[in-house]
């Protein structure tokens, strides 16, 4: 597949139309329904879960007949990553840069955290298709005149670093929670004088009572301290 057919379908009903078969018969599936396919298994069972070969199994259909759909599997990776950021709706509050920022990036960290496997993808893996566009375009619109590209990419880093976590805490079980809780314990007993050796850091008090909601807590708190950051620009 070519890089005209793959930003074609990318930017399809946005600027471009599907690219149509010269030959053989009439396509029967619709990009959208293959890549919600893939989205639907990558959110159940990771992105090394999805192959052009599990998603056309779920048309009964071959690899081979998914291919002038999607291209190879790369392709129907970056197809499926733009699809699923696609940006919900929401109003900024307009009561200062801090609830604008904080709106954008709790709204891009609640699609991380649906679509967990998004944070596996490197930012050098970029769909680059309309749809982080969006995200992008809104918070420089946010930023209005303080666009610093640091600021900007701390606050992608954080919402998926952020995202991240959370998700692995929504898959941590019982076993796990207590295992982590019996191994602080046996710290706290074969290292008595740990927080002598780590005054700082064992003394740093928790961002939310439910261990939980850290990771959003973190992010809040991120977001703020990068606003007052931009706002003195």
């Amino acid at each position: 597949m070519s890089a005209e057919e793959h930003v074609r379908r990318l930017w399809r009903g946005r600027g471009t139309t599907l690219p149509t078969p010269r030959r053989g018969p009439r396509q029967q599936l619709g990009l959208d329904e293959i890549l919600a396919a893939g989205i639907e298994i990558a959110d159940a069972s990771g992105l090394a879960a999805v192959s052009t070969r599990a998603v056309a199994a779920r048309f009964d259909k071959t690899a081979m007949a998914l291919y002038p759909y999607v291209g190879a599997k790369e392709n129907l990776i970056a197809l499926m990553q733009d699809h699923a950021v696609a940006m919900p709706a929401w109003d900024d509050p307009g009561t200062g840069l801090g609830d604008d920022l904080l709106a954008w990036a709790t709204a891009l960290f609640d699609v991380h955290l649906a679509h967990p496997w998004l944070t596996d993808l490197s930012w050098a893996q970029s769909g680059q298709g309309p749809n982080e566009q969006d995200w992008l375009e809104r918070l420089l619109g946010i930023l209005g005149d303080r666009p610093e590209p640091a600021i900007v990419t701390m606050l992608y880093a954080t919402v998926r670093a952020t995202a991240a976590t959370a998700a692995a805490y929504r898959r941590m079980g019982t076993d796990d929670a207590e295992g982590w809780l019996e191994r602080a314990q046996a710290t706290a007993r074969l290292i008595p004088d740990l927080r002598d050796r780590y005054p700082l850091s064992t003394s740093l008090p928790p961002l939310d009572p439910d261990w939980r909601e850290t990771p959003r807590a973190g992010l809040v708190r991120a977001v703020r301290i990068l606003a007052a950051a931009a706002a003195t620009r």
